[in-house]
């Protein structure tokens, strides 16, 4: 079992900046590749961004790319998502994920993904 607990969520102006937390606990979390998604009301729950274990390989939604950076630290266990230019239509319930995933078109599946968080609010005011 892994246990995830999301962090960082919040209210914020359009234009603005967050940084979403991820902390990780149990059974080697550092072997799996981990994933943001979000889901607003009403809307199903979408892929946001990925990462592979080792941290060498990214993936991100079209939605997000050049705003969004995510990240690991295997060492504490943590993973980051750095989220810059902030727009309204960002906000959601942002939620991180750990699967055993082998290829890019893995990462956008949520039924791929094996351990979820609870999820943290995200804000952003017009």
């Amino acid at each position: 079992q892994v246990q995830l607990a999301e962090s960082g969520g919040g209210l914020v102006q359009a234009g603005g900046s967050l940084r979403l937390f991820c902390a990780a606990s149990g059974r080697t979390p550092s072997n799996y590749a981990m994933g943001w998604f979000r889901q607003a009301p009403g809307k199903e729950r979408e892929f946001v961004a990925g990462i592979r274990w080792s941290g060498r390989s990214t993936y991100y939604a079209d939605s997000v790319k050049g705003r969004f950076t995510i990240s690991r630290d295997n060492a504490k266990p943590t993973v980051y998502l750095q989220m810059n230019n902030l727009k309204p239509e960002d906000t959601a319930v942002y939620y991180c994920a750990a699967g055993s995933l082998r290829s890019f078109s893995d990462y956008a599946a949520t039924a791929n993904y094996d351990y979820w968080g609870q999820g943290t609010q995200v804000t952003v005011s017009s």
